[in-house]
């Protein structure tokens, strides 16, 4: 078996996974979560919840779309999403601070556990858009 064209294949399964969650994520920012997604706006963006929503669901789409279709720039779309998922970061915070109730986290310690989270999208992005490491050329696995 070879080591590289299977681990070649778990990130393009975890590259999928994460545009076609992307891609959903975005898609109902535009229709039927818009009000939970405004939840997570932070009070202080002098833009409107709504309009932060519908702009945070279109770059979600195109994101997800990009890490399905476009291979050749895996690495790059990566790091994009990876930037994105940093920069909606603060709404998870802010929507523990204010204590608002969206997407089933009810609690102080759901939302406080849902932060956590977050790293872990970055980390999906980055480690699902990487090319598997050359293997040396005399290793078993390579043949």
């Amino acid at each position: 078996m070879n080591l590289k064209k299977v681990l070649a294949s778990r990130f393009q399964i975890g590259r999928l996974l994460l545009g076609a969650f992307l891609a959903y994520a975005g898609f109902s920012h535009l229709t039927f979560a818009r009000g939970e997604f405004q939840a997570q706006v932070p009070p202080w963006l002098p833009i409107s919840p709504n309009t932060v929503v519908i702009l945070s669901g279109i770059v979600e789409i195109a994101l997800g779309l990009a890490l399905i279709f476009l291979y050749r720039q895996q690495k790059l779309v990566g790091w994009l999403a990876a930037a994105f998922f940093i920069c909606v970061f603060p709404g998870n915070i802010a929507q523990y601070l204010s204590h608002r109730n969206a997407f089933g986290l009810n609690t102080d310690l759901a939302r406080l556990i849902r932060l956590f989270f977050q790293p872990l999208l970055v980390a999906w992005a980055l480690w699902s858009t990487r090319p598997p490491r050359e293997l040396p050329k005399s290793s078993p696995e390579n043949r």
